[in-house]
C-alpha cells in the first residue's frame, strides 16, 4: 500500500515539471515576439526624433547665419573661424548635421521618407532663405541630399558607419560648389565650407557609431 502514495507523488512531480517546461518554452517562444515588437517602436520613435532634427536644422542654419559669428558682414552672412586663417558662414555647420540626420531617417523610416524629407526640406529651405539666395539655397539642398541618398543607399547595407561617412562627404562637397557658384558665381570661399561642413560630420561619428553598435546588439534592423 505504501507503494501507491509514492507513485502518486512521482506522477505529481513530473507533471509540474513538465508544466513548468512548458510555461518556459511558452515564454521563451514569446520573447522574440515582444523583442520584434519593441524593436519596431524604438525604430519609428527614434525615426521620428530623426525627421524633426533633420526638419529643424534648416531654420536653425539661417537663425546662425544672421545672428551668430566671430563677426557679422553688413547685409551678408555671420562668419566663424573653422581653421587658421580660415573663416565660413556659420550657418554651414547645420548643413554637415543635416547630411547625417538625413542618413538616420532613412536608416529607421526607409528611403522614401527620406526622400520625401529631402523635397520638404528644400521647400521649408526655399521658403526661409533670403530672396537673393533661395535658387542657390533650394538646389544646392536638393542635388546634395538626394545625392547623399543615392550613396548611402548603395552602401548601407555592407557598412552603416562607412556608408554614412561617405555619402555625407559626397553631399557636402556638392552642397558648397553649388551653392556658392549659383548665389556668387565663384568657388572663392569653398574651402572654408568644405571644412566646416566636414567638422560636423566627425563631430557626428561617435553617436553614428554608438548608435551602430546598439542596433547590433539589439538585433535592430533597418526599415
Amino acid at each position: 500500500m505504501g507503494k501507491i502514495p509514492q507513485r502518486v507523488e512521482q506522477i505529481t512531480q513530473h507533471a509540474g515539471g513538465q508544466t513548468a517546461q512548458n510555461g518556459d518554452a511558452a515564454r521563451r517562444n514569446k520573447l522574440p515576439v515582444l523583442s520584434e515588437a519593441a524593436n519596431e517602436m524604438r525604430r519609428r520613435i527614434e525615426g521620428l526624433i530623426f525627421l524633426v532634427l533633420f526638419g529643424l536644422t534648416i531654420p536653425v542654419a539661417n537663425w546662425l547665419a544672421s545672428n551668430f559669428g566671430i563677426f557679422c558682414v553688413p547685409n551678408g552672412p555671420c562668419l566663424i573661424w573653422v581653421a587658421p586663417g580660415l573663416m565660413t558662414a556659420s550657418g554651414v555647420l547645420m548643413v554637415g548635421i543635416a547630411l547625417v540626420l538625413r542618413d538616420l531617417v532613412q536608416r529607421r523610416l526607409g528611403v522614401v521618407v527620406a526622400a520625401v524629407a529631402v523635397f520638404a526640406g528644400a521647400a521649408i529651405s526655399a521658403f526661409l532663405a533670403p530672396p537673393a539666395l533661395v535658387i542657390a539655397s533650394t538646389i544646392a539642398f536638393l542635388v546634395s541630399e538626394y545625392a547623399d541618398l543615392a550613396v548611402y543607399t548603395s552602401l548601407a547595407r555592407q557598412r552603416f558607419v562607412a556608408a554614412v561617412l561617405a555619402s555625407s562627404l559626397v553631399g557636402l562637397v556638392i552642397d558648397s560648389i553649388l551653392f556658392l557658384w549659383l548665389a556668387y558665381g565663384s568657388l572663392e570661399f569653398l574651402a572654408g565650407q568644405i571644412v566646416g561642413k566636414t567638422l560636423m560630420i566627425v563631430v557626428s561619428m561617435p553617436f553614428v557609431m554608438w548608435l551602430n553598435s546598439r542596433d547590433e546588439r539589439l538585433g535592430l534592423a533597418p526599415a
